[in-house]
């Protein structure tokens, strides 16, 4: 979808395990190819309010990062 505030895209929640409240989303292959990510690879999300929107700055961790 793109509109006058940029792309985005639409994924769908599963379950992260059976036993677990926690939710999964696939991550949009716009945000795979910007970053040029791997499997395995991590991501930090950070989370902010801004004029009432949730506005999610998703950064890719490298090397010593990580630690």
């Amino acid at each position: 979808m793109n509109d006058k505030n940029g792309i985005g895209e639409t994924t769908t929640l599963s379950p992260a395990t059976t036993k677990s409240t926690s939710m999964r989303a696939t991550v949009p292959m716009s945000i795979i190819k910007q970053f040029n990510l791997q499997a395995g690879d991590k991501l930090s999300w950070k989370l902010k309010v801004e004029n009432g929107e949730l506005v999610i700055i998703v950064r890719p961790i490298k090397g010593e990062e990580y630690e």
